[in-house]
């Protein structure tokens, strides 16, 4: 169907902690024809390190997009995160000489060097809307999820910084709306739908962030969504995984679903559940399947 070869980039918490993410994407993108060749010495993308040391950041990133220039190939990542920080420095090192020559003052000790802007970083999203389009998808979906009602979570990181990133809106982003829709899904919409889903700060006041999740909770359940859709794996961990302790600290319950896109779409293209590893799934999905 499609002609498309990316760098698989995995970054750290999808294979150790939400292989459902990447179980259902590989098998989505391997129907639209999607070739991914995997990164054996990738290493963590530098995100987290940024706060408290910029420049290994930079050199752990350049290192990983080092290897994409030289086997000429775009990076596909599934995590906004990596996506977002591989993207910076790749543009970094292609518009600020000084950031160029400190990098590859360090690379030149393991024998690499980056030139910065040979090759593309592409989040899932990008792929999906821009790559590979959303006719082909329709074209791919033999089971149309009409008689679905859900809701979607984009996250903060997947469309900022703009200046990085320059796809769809933050402010007001119609992305994944779209792509829900290319499956026969409706895509609601709900009362402070682009808020943040309260992760970031869960490791120092677990109390506000399951507050904030849970508010969105409550704002999705209002419009009777039948499942949450995100695209990020520290929201869907913080909406399905934590799901227990928000209904607790709110003493209200949710049972709501937390699908990764890809595994709303495989089952809009006749994918079998198992094989998109639904069952994984915290919040399971059993009504939602039975209806389609």
């Amino acid at each position: 169907m499609t002609d498309l070869k990316y760098l698989f980039f995995l970054g750290c918490v999808i294979p150790y902690r939400l292989a459902s993410f990447e179980v259902s994407s590989r098998k989505v993108l391997e129907k639209l024809g999607v070739e991914l060749e995997e990164m054996p010495e990738a290493n963590c993308c530098g995100l987290p390190l940024d706060s408290v040391d910029h420049e290994s950041m930079l050199v752990l990133a350049a290192r990983n997009l080092c290897f994409a220039e030289q086997k000429g190939l775009d990076v596909m990542t599934l995590c906004p995160g990596c996506a977002g920080t591989l993207r910076k420095v790749n543009k970094l090192v292609q518009e600020d000489k000084a950031v160029k020559e400190k990098i590859n003052g360090y690379l030149k000790e393991v024998g690499l060097k980056l030139e910065g802007g040979k090759i593309r970083v592409r989040h899932l999203l990008q792929v999906l809307s821009e790559d590979i389009g959303y006719e082909k998808i329709k074209q791919a979906v033999i089971n149309p999820l009409t008689d679905l009602k859900v809701a979607e979570h984009i996250g903060c990181h997947v469309l900022r910084p703009k200046k990085y990133i320059g796809f769809d809106d933050p402010e007001n982003p119609v992305i994944l709306k779209q792509l829900i829709e290319a499956t026969g899904a409706q895509s609601l919409d709900y009362m402070y739908k682009t808020d943040c889903c309260g992760a970031p700060i869960i490791g120092v006041n677990d109390k506000l962030s399951l507050q904030i999740a849970g508010d969105k909770l409550k704002n999705i359940k209002k419009v009777n969504a039948q499942a949450l859709i995100t695209v990020c794996p520290f929201c869907q961990m913080m909406f399905d995984t934590n799901q227990k302790r928000i209904e607790q600290a709110l003493e209200e319950k949710f049972g709501i679903p937390v699908l990764h896109y890809p595994q709303l779409l495989g089952l809009a293209m006749g994918l079998d559940p198992k094989d998109l590893a639904i069952n994984e799934l915290r919040v399971k999905a059993t009504n939602l399947l039975n209806k389609n």
